[in-house]
């Protein structure tokens, strides 16, 4: 039995980390490819079983889960972000709960056929549109500050609210069962005791870690594990108070947090960000294992039906009465419309009702976990599919990660993005020399002036369109940071430095500076960044050619020799890649080499253009 589980859980660790993967690789949100594996796991080949295998510790470990995943997604959420936002987020979260609410509710009685106090647990449930998706698909479509502030926001805030309505009409459904009669008084004092002890004790908790953390009190090394230690406990302790609170306790922690002036949260948003991709992962394929095909079959096609009428319907309204007089434009508006899948708490919360309304007999509840599976790969599926395509129709879509951030504003800095902004490829050049800037301006570059690495470009350095980093600066140590901070914006396999003096001494140190470092080393071992400024000194110039089948890259460095300093090359598909040190570039026919050259009186030779 031991074995079994090491297996399985091995088994899903795997299967879960491929499905992030391919979803990466092929630009489609993983929550796709996690149920369908899910799916294959269970039902279809009975390999997995997760009550089998977790036993009564499975929805336990399923709402420890959430919590972690929603306290990751609140410590993101800075008041900052949605200034000008505010009016829009709240009528998100009331007049627009209220109104998804009442159209679900309808929806589900008339559509599906369930009884009323059913369908208003199921519109409860399904008013969430989770941070797990949300937050993927974002990632995915790039929308435009505005729109995904907002559905942020929302994804992450609403879960806790969905929460804490299922478990009101939950109780509702209960009293009825066991007492003939609803008590609406003992509903309302449920209500207000979950919001107060769960804001109060999000608040206590938040304020006295924030504290700990800035006044130093923990060791770095403890940050990590005392904040997920945190999390379970005030969760715990919430959910003991007053049921189901536990969700907007660690909402309303992260949030505090996030908020809190001086409290660094970085390192701990970057170890929860990739616990919560292995929980997310794990708990859909483990979810959607549980799914019953028979199900599907007695809800025929009346659950398609409930689908479209939420995408087409409950959503367009809510986005509608929440965004009147907002100062949002229609674009932004059907935008906003069309994304609202929903995600891991929807399923996790409705399996939990499900089982305990099956348990006292309630007709029909065992069709809620297949109707909210229908509504979360619905929901997923044809946004995540659609959402991308239409952003870029509507202009509200943020350009391509293809533009290049680079420090400094030198002249080899400037040289560098002046040619790639000549080839069409964006640049950002930052420089905290005020003469630096000044001729990098005159020259029409993009700048921002500043510490690329300070709290003000935190706040203010704008990324959209920004996918590599170049570190060009003479500074080792400043190259270094820069490239360590932006790391995980942008990825180290996107981060370039150009080698400075104590590191040119033979491959064998630049390939160690390329590993401590955890980026590319430019162009080759012996071009440092004293060598560039000096061949620019002495009028060296960017040139391009274009090589072909008759023109190959052996016969360019034929041609110019030790002329030329290749700096990077480029295809008709604009792809570009640098020339690094630790990963040779030859390019192919078809490819455009842009090099510095330095100009030779006795060699006139043409070159292809």
């Amino acid at each position: 039995m031991h074995q079994e589980a090491i297996i399985a859980l091995s088994a899903i660790g795997v299967v879960a980390i491929f499905c992030q993967w391919f979803a990466w690789w092929v630009k489609l949100p993983a929550i796709v490819f996690l149920l369908v594996a899910g799916i294959i796991m269970g039902p279809l080949t009975g390999w997995l079983n997760p009550e089998h295998l977790f036993g009564d510790l499975f929805f336990p470990m399923v709402s420890l889960s959430v919590a972690i995943i929603l306290f990751e997604g609140s410590l993101t959420l800075k008041f900052e972000e949605i200034r000008g936002l505010q009016t829009v987020v709240r009528n998100m979260l009331t007049i627009g709960v209220a109104s998804t609410w009442a159209a679900i509710t309808i929806g589900t009685h008339y559509i599906i056929g369930f009884a009323w106090d059913l369908s208003l647990l199921f519109g409860a449930l399904m008013v969430v549109t989770g941070p797990t998706v949300i937050v993927p698909m974002l990632r995915t479509v790039r929308p435009n500050a505005t729109i995904s502030n907002i559905l942020r926001w929302e994804g992450i805030v609403i879960d806790p609210l969905g929460a804490i309505l299922a478990v009101l009409v939950f109780e509702v459904i209960l009293s009825m069962q066991l007492q003939g009669h609803a008590s609406f008084g003992h509903t309302l004092y449920m209500f207000a005791e979950t919001l107060v002890i769960g804001t109060a004790i999000g608040i206590i908790a938040g304020y006295l870690f924030g504290l700990v953390l800035r006044k130093h009190l923990l060791p770095e090394y403890l940050h990590n594990v005392a904040t997920l230690t945190l999390v379970f406990a005030t969760f715990a302790l919430a959910n003991h108070l007053s049921e189901e609170s536990g969700l907007l306790t660690v909402t309303v922690m992260g949030i505090w947090l996030a908020n809190m002036k001086n409290v660094p949260v970085d390192d701990i948003i970057d170890f929860k960000e990739s616990l919560s991709i292995l929980l997310i992962s794990g708990l859909f394929i483990l979810l959607a294992a549980r799914l019953d095909f028979s199900q599907f079959a007695t809800l025929g096609w009346g659950a398609v039906l409930l689908f479209l009428f939420i995408q087409l319907f409950a959503r367009p309204v809510k986005v509608i009465l929440s965004t009147y007089k907002s100062g949002l434009t229609w674009q932004e508006k059907v935008m906003v419309s069309w994304i609202g899948p929903r995600g891991i708490v929807a399923a996790a919360v409705t399996a939990l009702f499900a089982l305990r309304l099956q348990e006292i007999g309630v007709e029909h509840a065992e069709l809620l976990v297949p109707l909210a599976f229908t509504i979360i790969i619905g929901t997923v599926v044809l946004q995540g599919a659609t959402a991308r395509f239409l952003a870029q129709q509507l202009g509200v879509a943020e350009p391509e990660d293809n533009g290049f951030l680079i420090l400094g504003a030198n002249p080899v800095a400037r040289t560098i993005a002046k040619a790639l902004n000549d080839n069409g490829f964006n640049t950002l050049v930052t420089d905290s020399s005020w003469t630096n800037i000044k001729a990098a301006r005159m020259e029409g570059l993009t700048t921002y002036y500043g510490n690329v690495v300070s709290e003000h470009a935190d706040r203010h350095l704008d990324l959209i369109g920004l996918g590599q980093l170049l570190t060009l600066t003479p500074q080792k140590e400043l190259n270094a940071l820069a490239g360590q901070r932006y790391r995980t914006e942008f990825g180290s396999n996107q981060i370039f430095s150009i080698a400075t003096e104590n590191e040119k001494d033979g491959d064998e140190q630049i390939s160690r500076t390329t590993v401590s470092h955890d980026h590319h080393i430019l162009f080759d071992s012996s071009t440092t960044f004293s060598k560039l400024a000096s061949l620019i000194s002495q009028g060296a110039s960017i040139k391009q050619t274009n090589l072909s089948d008759s023109f190959s890259y052996d016969d360019y460095q034929e041609q110019y020799g030790k002329r030329a300093t290749p700096l990077f090359a480029f295809n008709a598909k604009r792809q570009l890649r640098f020339f690094t040190a630790d990963n040779p570039l030859t390019p192919d026919s078809g490819w455009t080499i842009s090099a510095l050259i330095k100009d030779d009186a006795d060699n006139n030779a043409t070159e292809a253009v």
